[in-house]
C-alpha cells in the first residue's frame, strides 16, 4: 500500500534518470515522489560561470521532459536551498528527502543543513553516491590519507573490481497528487542580456538523451583509437563527455561499464576525474592555494594587459590561440590543448593560475571546480602528483607534435590559415614573401609573439629557483 507522505527526490549535480541513486531509492518506497531542483546563488556558494548555466538552463530542460513522460513534474525553486527544502516539507508533509551527495565544499555544508533539518523535524534523510564511483574518503592509503599521487590511487580503485552495474531507467514514477508552486525556467535567470550563448547550441546536446548519444558515438569508434588519437586536437578521438558528467546527465558507471575493457587509457581518464574529486573533498581549498605550501612565495608576475591578451587568443602563439579561440566559439576546449594554453599562462606571462582557473570556470560548459582546480594546480607544477614546475611546454614544437598539418590552427585562426605547414606555428620566422602571399601581416592581421618563448622560459625558471631559495 502506498503511503500518502511524499518522498522528495533532491536533485543536484544528476540531472537524469537512469542510474540515479536517489530517484531509484525514492521510487522503491512506496511513496508518491516529489521531483526537486532548487537554484541556490546565496553566499557561500560558487556562482557557476555563464557557460555552464547555459547548459543548466537546458538540461533542466531535459530532465523536466523526461519526467514528464513518466507523469512527473520537476519543480524549480530558486533561493537558499535549505529555505526552498524546508518550505517543500511543509507544503507536502514530506516523510523523507532522497539526494546525490556533492563535494565542493559549500555544497558539502548545504547537505549537512538538509541532515539536521531532518534529524530535528524527524524525517529520513538518505544521502547516496551519484557522483564518483567510489565515495570520498573510500580510497586512502595504508595509513588512512587520501592519495596525492594519482597512479597508486588509480591502481587501487582497480584492486577493487568494477564498480556496480548502473541502475536501470525507472519505467514509472508515482508522483504526489497535488500540484505545488514552481518557478517558470526563465525566472531562474540563468541567462540573460546579449544572446552569446547561441553559438553554444551548434555544439552541444544537453541533457540525459544527448549524453547517451555522445557517448554511443565515441563507442562506434573513436574508442578504439583514442590511445593515440587523444592528443591531436584536429582529430574528433576525445569523448566529450565532461559537460554531460558534470551536470550528472550520465554517470562514471555508466560510462565504465559501457567502455568495458576497449581502452585502458580511457579509463584512466575517468579515473583522473575520480582523483581530482578525492583531492577536493580532502583539500576544499585547492580551488584557491596552492598543495604545496612554497608555491604561496612564487613571484609571478600580475599584468592584467596580458591576461587580457590570452583571454582573447591573440598571444602571436597559433597553438595557444587557437585554443583560446575554440574556447570562445564552443564553450570547450581540447585536452591537450588545456595543458599548452595553462602552461603559456603559468610560466611564459607568469601569471597566477587561478587567474586561469577562474576563466575556464566562467567559460567552459564542462567546468568543474575539482577537475578545473586539480588541472590547474597540475599544470602550475603546486598540486598533487603534478608535472615539474621547470617542465615547460613549447607551444612551437607541441604545435608541430600534435597538430602537424596547421588544421586545429587553420579552424580557430583562419588569418593564418593560407600559411604553409612548415610557418604555420611560428608565422614570425616566415619570409617576408610567404606572409604577403599569406595576407599575413605581422602586428596588424596576426600579432607578433607576446613574449619571446626562450626569455620567458629562462625567467620562468630564474623564478622558481627564486621560490626555492626563499622556501
Amino acid at each position: 500500500m502506498t503511503s500518502t507522505r511524499p518522498a522528495i527526490v533532491w536533485f543536484r549535480q544528476d540531472l537524469r534518470l537512469a542510474d540515479n541513486p536517489a530517484l531509484t531509492a525514492a521510487s522503491h518506497s512506496g511513496r508518491p515522489l516529489v521531483c526537486a531542483f532548487v537554484l541556490d546563488d546565496s553566499p557561500g556558494n560558487r556562482t557557476s560561470g555563464g557557460a555552464s548555466r547555459w547548459w543548466l538552463l537546458h538540461s533542466l530542460i531535459a530532465l523536466a521532459a523526461d519526467l514528464g513522460d513518466l507523469g512527473m513534474a520537476l519543480v524549480l525553486r530558486k533561493g537558499r536551498a535549505v529555505d526552498e527544502i524546508t518550505r517543500l516539507i511543509e507544503e507536502t508533509n514530506a516523510a523523507e528527502i532522497h539526494y546525490c551527495d556533492r563535494i565542493e565544499p559549500g555544497e558539502r555544508e548545504l547537505g549537512r543543513a538538509v541532515e539536521t533539518l531532518g534529524s530535528k523535524r524527524d524525517i529520513a534523510i538518505h544521502r547516496h553516491n551519484g557522483l564518483l564511483l567510489h565515495p570520498p574518503g573510500t580510497i586512502a592509503t595504508k595509513g588512512g590519507d587520501p592519495y596525492k599521487v594519482f597512479t597508486p590511487f588509480f591502481r587501487a580503485c582497480r584492486d577493487r573490481g568494477d564498480p556496480a552495474a548502473p541502475l536501470p531507467r525507472p519505467d514509472r514514477l508515482t508522483a504526489f497528487g497535488r500540484d505545488l508552486r514552481s518557478s517558470s525556467i526563465d525566472s531562474l535567470g540563468l541567462i540573460s542580456g546579449f544572446p552569446w550563448w547561441t553559438k553554444l547550441e551548434a555544439y552541444w546536446e544537453p541533457g540525459e538523451r544527448g549524453a547517451q548519444e555522445r557517448l554511443r558515438d565515441f563507442l562506434d569508434g573513436p574508442i578504439d583509437d583514442y590511445g593515440t588519437n587523444r592528443d591531436f586536437p584536429a582529430r574528433a578521438g576525445t569523448s566529450r563527455l565532461s559537460p554531460h558528467l558534470h551536470f550528472g546527465e550520465i554517470s562514471p558507471r555508466q560510462i565504465w561499464h559501457a567502455a568495458g575493457d576497449r581502452s585502458e587509457t580511457f579509463l584512466r581518464e575517468i579515473g583522473w576525474r575520480e582523483f581530482c574529486h578525492h583531492l577536493l573533498a580532502a583539500f576544499p581549498d585547492l580551488p584557491e592555494r596552492p598543495m604545496q605550501a612554497q608555491f604561496s612565495a612564487f613571484p609571478w608576475n600580475p599584468d592584467s594587459g596580458a591576461l587580457h591578451v590570452w583571454k582573447k587568443g591573440r598571444t602571436g602563439y597559433p597553438i595557444v590561440d587557437a585554443g583560446m579561440r575554440e574556447l570562445w566559439a564552443t564553450g570547450w576546449m581540447h585536452n591537450r590543448v588545456r595543458m599548452i594554453v595553462g602552461s603559456f599562462l603559468v610560466k611564459h606571462l607568469r601569471l597566477p593560475w587561478q587567474e586561469g582557473e577562474r576563466w575556464f570556470w566562467d567559460t567552459l560548459v564542462d567546468a568543474d571546480l575539482a577537475n578545473n582546480a586539480g588541472g590547474w594546480q597540475w599544470i602550475a607544477g603546486c598540486g598533487a602528483d603534478a608535472a615539474p614546475y621547470f617542465r615547460i611546454f613549447n607551444p612551437m614544437t607541441q604545435g608541430e607534435k600534435f597538430d602537424p598539418g596547421g588544421d586545429y590552427v587553420r579552424r580557430y585562426v583562419p588569418e593564418l590559415a593560407r600559411l604553409p605547414d612548415k610557418f604555420i606555428h611560428a608565422p614570425w620566422t616566415a619570409p617576408p614573401g610567404v606572409l604577403s602571399n599569406a595576407g599575413v601581416t605581422l602586428g596588424e592581421t596576426y600579432p607578433n609573439p607576446i613574449v619571446d618563448h626562450r626569455e620567458a622560459r629562462a625567467a620562468a625558471l630564474k623564478a622558481f629557483e627564486e621560490m626555492r631559495g626563499r622556501g
